[in-house]
């Protein structure tokens, strides 16, 4: 790929606070129009290195461009094209949604007709028309947080900064979130976005980046950082127990796999590398055998357990609770 195609690029980023190192030669390539994924345990380097893209911090070594401009030489034309939400919504629960929106676009210097009128073309972008003209503090979650999103598109930047952007939320406002952020990068906005919710990662990323100590870890797709850990498994519950044998023998001689048996769960597994093929062709078997089976069916490997796969630790479920994580503290 072209450089010009990456809407974001760092090379070699290095940062310390003191006597830690908090980047140690990161490097990064997230193509424009995607939603790249950072994923890393606490203290992994997202959140600083979030910090270095966006102008708020700057590194010790290395190099790094946003939408082609440096992030340290054009530091004032980078914030002219990049959005930033951090892990807590900056909205005013005083203000209606409306004049949330209006208000943020009159601090980005838009006059007042224009202001009003990207305000309104944001809240029925973020589905909100029907809410705005009522405070946020009466919204749900997933409402504020889209909102919170809106203000942060008032200029339609480029390249969006998401940092924890659904942490305390429900599953429906993280519903909520998601299809916002996937309508952002179907309407061509590159999104970078941390998160400790592997199953967001899932989600929303075209690629993802596995970061720990400060370096680049894996660099892979969703389904193939999956990969890395192995085929899908097919799995069958045994109606009775005493057909683990006989169901055992029919598996590995249909799909020609290693066999493994739970007696205490009344399963029998195997990795198999066409999961479709394997899984109609075993069926058919047990069906014609006669043997009786509780349930059968494949189990795909999770990115939570490609993640401890790779880095022998899970990321926290639990965020920090500051409106913006600190240098400081992301690097402890």
């Amino acid at each position: 790929m072209h450089p010009t195609d990456h809407a974001v690029e760092a090379t070699g980023l290095t940062k310390r606070y003191g006597e830690k190192l908090a980047l140690d030669g990161l490097d990064l390539a997230v193509p424009r129009g995607t939603v790249h994924g950072l994923l890393g345990p606490n203290g992994a380097g997202k959140t600083t290195t979030v910090r270095i893209l966006t102008t708020l911090s700057r590194f010790d070594e290395g190099r790094a461009t946003v939408a082609g401009y440096d992030v340290t030489g054009q530091a004032r034309q980078v914030r002219r094209v990049i959005g930033l939400t951090g892990q807590q919504t900056t909205v005013d629960d005083l203000l209606t949604a409306r004049q949330n929106l209006t208000m943020f676009g009159r601090l980005f210097r838009l006059d007042k007709a224009t202001a009003r009128r990207r305000a309104d073309e944001l809240l029925e972008q973020f589905d909100l028309t029907d809410a705005a003209d009522r405070a946020p503090k009466k919204f749900s979650g997933g409402m504020r947080r889209r909102l919170d999103l809106a203000a942060s598109m008032i200029l339609a930047p480029a390249v969006l900064f998401l940092d924890e952007p659904t942490t305390g939320l429900d599953p429906a406002g993280r519903r909520e979130v998601w299809q916002a952020v996937r309508g952002l990068a179907a309407g061509g906005t590159t999104v970078l976005l941390t998160t400790h919710y592997l199953d967001e990662a899932d989600q929303l990323c075209d690629r993802i980046s596995v970061i720990d100590d400060g370096r680049n870890f894996v660099e892979d797709t969703p389904a193939g950082l999956k990969r890395r850990i192995g085929d899908e498994r097919l799995e069958i519950v045994a109606t009775d127990p005493a057909d683990l044998g006989a169901i055992s023998q029919l598996v590995a001689r249909v799909a020609g796999v290693e066999v493994a048996v739970d007696e205490a769960a009344a399963t029998v597994g195997a990795p198999v590398p066409d999961g479709v093929r394997a899984l109609t062709a075993v069926a058919a078997e047990l069906r014609a055998s006669g043997l009786d089976v509780a349930d059968i069916g494949l189990r795909r490997p999770t990115l939570d357990q490609a993640f401890l796969h790779l880095t022998g630790r899970r990321p926290a479920e639990t965020a920090a609770t500051s409106t913006v994580t600190t240098a400081a503290e992301e690097a402890r």
